[in-house]
């Protein structure tokens, strides 16, 4: 925690008032943004080929963006079918 605290504030003075956005700055640097990319443009492609699969092919790519592996698991879900009300009767039938 030490060393990260200190990568965060490598290059600050706390008693700048730009001090908050050079921080953020600085850890937005430590993320590895390339590597997040590339994991969700995977989980997308299997979210889409698990929905092409299930005949819900944007559910599945929707799904996958928004929740990542949770998304493949609510898509291989089986889908409900809607009970149908009984039908009407006529008078005098």
């Amino acid at each position: 925690m030490d060393e990260l605290l200190s990568r965060a504030m490598q290059g600050v003075d706390p008693d700048d008032p730009g001090a908050f956005w050079k921080v953020f700055f600085n850890l937005m640097y430590l993320v590895p943004w390339a590597s997040l990319f590339w994991w969700s443009v995977a989980f997308i492609v299997v979210g889409a080929i698990l929905g092409w699969w299930r005949g819900r092919l944007w559910q599945g790519v929707w799904l996958a963006a928004l929740l990542g592996p949770i998304g493949w698991i609510v898509v291989l879900r089986p889908v409900k079918k809607r009970a149908e009300p009984p039908p009407l009767r006529l008078k005098g039938s």
